[in-house]
């Protein structure tokens, strides 16, 4: 089960609940195997959230987590309503509760006024969090947006640039964190078969990984997969038994 919402986790605020509550009411239904949600906010990821993450035995080890930018500056000039230091903060707070919590994020590069160094610490928070995967954007002008309308509007050549290294730094780190899991094994939620492989099936972990593996088994079938070989995207391997329900 997938709960869906524009900052998602700020659900319940204005009825009297959380969202929190919500994940352990999910969680107590019978026969919800995964809970996942997107997209939440920093903002809104507080203490009771990330305690029912890890308490809730259905809510999965992962985390959508849009970052934007490495810089507070630029966060500011973003009208983010958090600081570089204090989504590290929460990233710790994270992993301190939920050690093998898999983070993914957005990341946004040429934001108006966006220097080198400024992208330099977007670069350095990606191998400080070691995110799984990101989404990456190049920044560009939408009409009637404060944005659009500022004076120190980054050159289309820069921003391809910059965009090229994130994506270089995004995949190395994506790639040693998948290599991690070589040779551990993984409880995967089968999708069908391999869209580059039919004789392979296709699943995703609990962290929200793509696994493509040999084995026998029927779209919506949980089973553990010994991973073999990783990517920067996707794990393979070999089904090792269906797990137990």
């Amino acid at each position: 089960m997938t709960l869906l919402g524009q900052n998602v986790n700020s659900y319940g605020r204005d009825v009297g609940t959380d969202f929190a509550a919500l994940l352990r009411a999910v969680d107590a239904v019978d026969g919800v195997e995964r809970i996942r949600f997107t997209s939440p906010h920093p903002k809104d990821f507080r203490r009771p959230v990330i305690e029912a993450m890890a308490e809730c035995k259905a809510v999965c080890e992962h985390a959508h987590l849009p970052l934007q930018s490495g810089s507070s500056r630029v966060l500011k000039a973003m009208r983010r309503t958090y600081s570089r230091e204090r989504y590290l903060r929460l990233v710790d707070e994270m992993r301190g509760a939920i050690p093998d919590l898999a983070l993914t994020t957005d990341l946004i590069v040429g934001f108006p006024g966006e220097t080198e160094e400024e992208f330099q610490e977007t670069l350095a928070a990606v191998d400080e969090v070691g995110f799984d995967a990101a989404y990456t954007f190049v920044y560009s002008p939408r009409a009637g947006t404060e944005a659009a309308a500022m004076s120190e509007q980054i050159s289309d050549q820069v921003k391809r640039d910059r965009i090229e290294r994130l994506v270089d730094v995004v995949q190395r780190v994506a790639s040693e964190r998948n290599a991690a899991r070589v040779g551990s094994s993984e409880e995967v939620l089968v999708e069908g078969t391999s869209r580059t492989d039919p004789s392979l099936l296709r699943g995703r972990t609990r962290r929200n990984t793509t696994v493509n593996f040999t084995g026998d088994a029927e779209p919506g079938d949980l089973v553990e997969v010994r991973i073999e070989r990783a990517t920067s995207t996707t794990l393979s391997g070999t089904q090792a038994a269906a797990v137990a329900a």
